[in-house]
């Protein structure tokens, strides 16, 4: 039992690492943006940019490798991409124009997402159901730890380097990572439980998801919450330190108080679970964070600090149990093809949260209302699509 145990305790953190290099790519360097674009000769919006490719490159990853998956197996696509994406870190630490920067975030991304869309696959290759949403509230656990400890990193490496020593430390991580994936990490899916095929079975597979309504429904509420996630990413560094005036110490501190609501609601998940259905937690989850995105605007309008961070901890919070029981809700739906399933999930959270990131720079510069915005739409919208379109057949 003792070996079990460590066994899944192993299996949780080797998973949850893989999940974590989103986050990380995104959130480590985040204190970095305004003297990254200052060195670079870069606007903000060119700034943001980097952030764009990143999740651009993150969708495209999960699409390939995702299907690629469950032909293949798990391991042998998994452990290319950790290498991978400790390489193509190394060519963000070296670029020398904020073009090139934007073109190598997008190989990060392409290499990371390969890692994070088979990690979901695996959770489904194992759990179905209820004990899949479990899973994943624990997953959130090591998810939510990359972007609380993130910033901070972020920030104490700046002490002593510049924004490139951050994709150093980043790489290292990624070739860690690697070695871990490569000593530890079992095949979940055997021969006899693959789909090969090549093109033609990952375009039938598509087709099949894409003309499942609830699926489609479940995967787009996800990446729409997630794309209010990603605008208060993409703008909360510009809009806390130069719009507030907060020290980029402070907006670490602010950012890993949010991470950790966020680990916090998805621990709380997996004891709802125990007396609530996933649906009807996760609708409840969306209509509270469409609240918060409403009080983020009037607390925007009103500029007061405190109150616009209580407001960003709710939305933030909410997703820690938004995240869980969307995926689990989706690919419980298709067990065999859970790869692909996995990488439409992911890939429409990445292309929607790519949309949704530069917004806040387009429209409003570094003030506070402009996210708040978008915020609160991208909340609507996921409330909305949960409610009609993911709606169970009667």
């Amino acid at each position: 039992m003792l070996t079990r145990l460590v066994t899944m305790k192993g299996m949780l953190a080797l998973l949850g690492a893989l999940t974590a290099v989103g986050p990380l790519s995104l959130d480590m360097y985040l204190p970095a943006l305004p003297s990254l674009g200052h060195d670079l000769r870069a606007g903000e919006s060119q700034v943001q940019l980097t952030i764009t490719a990143c999740l651009i490159g993150l969708a495209a990853g999960q699409l390939f490798a995702g299907p690629l998956s469950d032909g293949w197996g798990r391991r042998r696509p998994v452990i290319a991409g950790a290498i991978a994406y400790s390489l193509a870190t190394l060519l963000c630490a070296l670029a020398p124009s904020v073009e090139l920067l934007v073109t190598a975030r997008f190989l990060q991304g392409l290499a990371g997402g390969v890692g994070v869309v088979i990690a979901r696959a695996i959770v489904r290759d194992l759990y179905a159901g209820v004990a899949a949403a479990k899973y994943f509230s624990r997953l959130v656990l090591v998810f939510g730890v990359a972007p609380i400890v993130a910033p901070s990193v972020g920030s104490a490496v700046l002490r002593v380097a510049d924004w490139r020593g951050v994709f150093v430390v980043l790489a290292v991580v990624g070739a860690l990572i690697a070695l871990a994936v490569i000593r530890r990490l079992p095949e979940t899916l055997p021969p006899e439980r693959r789909n090969p095929g090549g093109l033609r079975r990952i375009a039938g597979n598509a087709k099949v998801l894409g003309q499942d309504r609830i699926f489609i429904g479940y995967a787009l509420a996800q990446g729409l919450a997630f794309a209010g996630m990603f605008s208060y990413i993409g703008g909360s560094s510009f809009v806390l330190q130069e719009a507030y005036g907060a020290s980029s110490t402070v907006y670490g501190v602010i950012f890993g108080v949010n991470a950790l609501g966020l680990v916090a609601t998805g621990q709380l998940n997996a004891r709802l679970l125990d007396t609530f259905a996933p649906r009807r937690i996760l609708v409840a989850t969306l209509f509270v964070g469409l609240a918060a995105g409403l009080a983020l605007i009037a607390a925007g309008t009103g500029g007061s600090l405190l109150l616009f961070t209580i407001a960003l901890w709710g939305y933030v919070a909410s997703i820690g149990l938004v995240l869980p029981n969307c995926t689990a809700l989706a690919l419980d739906r298709h067990p065999t093809m859970a790869g692909a399933a996995s990488a439409l999930i992911g890939a429409a959270q990445s292309f929607i949260g790519a949309l949704a990131a530069p917004v806040d720079g387009l429209v409003g510069g570094h003030r506070a209302v402009p996210m708040a915005t978008v915020i609160a739409v991208c909340a609507a919208l996921a409330l909305s699509t949960a409610l009609f379109l993911a709606r169970p057949v009667a």
